[in-house]
Formats: C-alpha cells, structure tokens, sequence
C-alpha cells in the first residue's frame, strides 16, 4: 500500500479555481491507476476523475467533464486535480485514493475497489 495526503481545497467563490494535489509515499506508486473521490454533506462517496500508472489516459465524470483535469508527476509522486469554472455543487470533501492493480478502463472507479485513500481535503464553492 501507498499513503496519500491531499492538499490544495479552500473556499473559493462560484467559477473559482483550485488545484488540488495528492502526495504519496512508496516506491511502488508509479505502477498505481489513481482516482479522486468525493463526499458532499449527506451524500454517498462518488467518482470525480482517474488516471492510468503512465497518465497516459485520463476519465472523468460527466459532472466535471471540461472543467476538471485529473494529472500525473511519477517523479515526484503526485497526482493533481485541476478545477476550473467551480460550482456550489461542487463543494465536497475530495479524496484522493489508489488502486494496487494498476488496471485502467475508462469508465468510472469504485471507492471498494481501492486499496489506499487518504484522509481528504475540503473544497468550498460559494455562490
């Protein structure tokens, strides 16, 4: 397994922008397919975006589409979450989490099907 920390969320007014990033440790994390995940107050967990080992390919869910863009540094293990155009919908705790196959299909991740996560950052979007 991998640890992850998330950093980056704030408060951010409506069609704001933040940069979220996920620092992880251990030497395997190159050959990981990571997700960002997140939970709204009285919401269940939902899919954001992934990402391959190689960051080669990238999926996103339709609420973001456009808006949102998932990246990859394996040098300096790091994933980013881009976020432009925010909105108040958007407010969540995001989550950054890890998937030791390594597996990439486009379409959207399950929070059970990750091995790693770690313990969030909150975004908040006024209107």
């Amino acid at each position: 397994q991998v640890q992850l920390v998330e950093s980056g969320g704030g408060l951010v007014q409506a069609g704001g922008s933040l940069r979220l990033s996920c620092a992880a440790s251990g030497r395997s994390f190159s050959t990981y397919t990571v997700g960002w995940f997140r939970q709204a107050p009285g919401k269940e967990r939902e899919f954001v975006a992934a990402i391959s080992w190689s960051g080669r390919n990238t999926y996103s869910a339709d609420s973001v589409k456009g808006r949102f863009t998932i990246s990859r540094d394996n040098a300096k293990n790091m994933v980013h979450l881009q976020m432009n155009s925010l909105k108040p919908e958007d407010t969540a705790v995001y989550y950054c989490a890890a998937d030791a196959r390594g597996t990439f299909t486009p379409a959207p991740m399950t929070p059970d099907g990750m091995d790693s996560w770690g313990k969030g950052t909150l975004v908040t979007v006024s209107s």
